[in-house]
């Protein structure tokens, strides 16, 4: 690997056309040290083997073996977001659909630049990332917890105090309240900040699986363990494990995680020697683990090992004033891709008074849709209300007969057009709340799993 020249910041280039990355990095190297990959296998090298954390990564979605889909390109976007939380990841791709464009982001990019595209242009975008990186929290500060309420100050406070502590963390809060955001952040702050942080989702998957997940695997040992593998508990090294979900932890495996958290050792599936973890462990629920102790489904001496410290997330009902705070960031946020939208006077009243129950998942999912539907338009409340998810609109006082009534009256109401999108939102909440588990979205919304996905294709046909 190239010896990295300190005096300029380290950008990642990850892109299988070898023309495209000679002509950016023959315009770029005398800004940036560059480094590159052509493929997921070469990028995590390249990852593994620095020092330090690239202050930037411009990745395509479409690398080898499958250059037409975008599985490759965001399995390095969401690798370079756990091994190096600080860098900033910006995609450089052709294939720049909606879908693709918010997955990106969700996996950890921060910005999406559309192939093809004027090199003026992405030396604009580079810069403004880096100065982002570097003005506002950058590698020591915290990111992402927008607001300046009582209740978010607190939490900003909390992390700061605890970040360092060596001791499991455990992140209570509402779904949707940005349980996630603040783990990273207590990774930011900390002195593991250069080492990787990883999250689990202890609700997607089950039983060998998860223990494999968890703590690795010998080839053969179950069926489809073709290779050896490596757990999150050794993937993490000294860094960071989130266990998300954690109260849907199997009571089997329970066991083995308080072993790991008492003593540091743990088992691959398959062998019979152990290993020894020196992760800090955080975990998250939005669940009240005393009522699922009681309920004989979580150990109550793996709670108190998981909760020596504890963070509560405060819901988007508490943190009065915020609201349009995050309106502000998410527009500008999605003004990056479109020409965004404004609220007139009674909708502005309106959103201060809704009391948004998907918190601030849901705030920015309502953003999302009215910059792609009206841009550039000024929102009144009755379409305002439409996107508005609750069974009860602004504080709850109104009914829901009223809300529909004033619906169905208003100039712009069709009845196709409304239950589309009410089906729409509730298949997103379904599979917002599962983590992207089809199976488990189509319990809930009570289809089969054959039926959801035919429905998931007809919205991706319709944009």
């Amino acid at each position: 690997m190239p010896q990295i020249n300190t005096n300029k910041p380290t950008l990642l280039l990850v892109d299988d056309d070898a023309i495209i990355a000679d002509s950016l990095e023959y315009v770029l190297s005398d800004e940036y040290q560059i480094e590159r990959a052509v493929d997921r296998p070469s990028s995590f090298e390249t990852l593994s083997k620095m020092k330090e954390s690239p202050a930037l990564a411009l990745v395509d979605l479409g690398l080898p073996p499958d250059t037409h889909k975008p599985d490759e390109g965001l399995a390095v976007i969401r690798k370079i977001s756990q091994m190096h939380p600080s860098t900033r990841v910006l995609v450089l791709s052709g294939q720049d659909n909606k879908k693709h464009v918010l997955q990106a982001k969700e996996d950890g990019a921060v910005d999406f630049i559309a192939k093809p595209c004027d090199i003026a242009e992405i030396r604009m975008r580079l810069k403004k990332q880096l100065e982002a990186g570097g003005g506002k929290a950058g590698e020591s500060g915290i990111e992402g917890l927008i607001g300046s309420s009582q209740a978010i100050e607190l939490l900003r406070m909390q992390i700061q105090q605890l970040a360092d502590s060596p001791y499991s963390v455990l992140i209570e809060g509402e779904s949707g309240t940005g349980k996630e955001v603040t783990a990273r952040n207590l990774h930011r702050c900390s002195t593991r900040k250069r080492e990787p942080f990883l999250t689990l989702n202890c609700a997607a998957f089950n039983g060998d699986l998860l223990e494999s997940q968890l703590f690795g695997h010998t080839k053969g040992s179950f069926t489809g363990a073709t290779e050896t593998k490596k757990g999150f508990f050794e993937e993490a090294g000294s860094g960071t494990l989130l266990l998300d979900e954690v109260a849907d932890l199997p009571l089997d495996l329970q066991a083995k995680l308080l072993r790991v958290l008492e003593n540091g050792e743990f088992y691959r599936i398959g062998e019979t020697k152990p290993r020894h973890a020196s992760v800090r462990v955080l975990s998250a629920t939005n669940k009240e683990l005393a009522v699922v102790i009681r309920n004989g489904q979580f150990r109550e001496d793996l709670y108190h090992r998981l909760s020596v410290l504890t963070v509560r997330v405060p819901s988007l009902h508490e943190r009065s004033g915020d609201k349009v705070e995050l309106l502000d960031y998410f527009k500008q946020q999605a003004s990056e891709q479109i020409l965004t939208f404004q609220l007139d006077d009674d909708a502005l009243s309106l959103w201060n008074d809704y009391t948004f129950p998907g918190n601030v998942r849901e705030l920015r999912n309502i953003v999302i849709r009215l910059s792609t539907k009206y841009p550039g338009q000024t929102i009144k409340p009755e379409v305002l209300k439409l996107e508005m998810t609750g069974p009860m609109q602004p504080g709850n006082k109104t009914s829901r007969e009223d809300w529909l009534r004033r619906c169905l009256f208003s100039e712009e109401f069709q009845l196709d057009q409304m239950l589309k999108s009410v089906e729409k939102e509730l298949v997103e909440l379904a599979m917002q709340e599962h983590h992207g588990n089809v199976s488990k979205a189509a319990s809930m919304l009570g289809v089969n799993r054959t039926t959801l996905y035919g429905r998931m294709d007809r919205f991706e046909e319709e944009k």
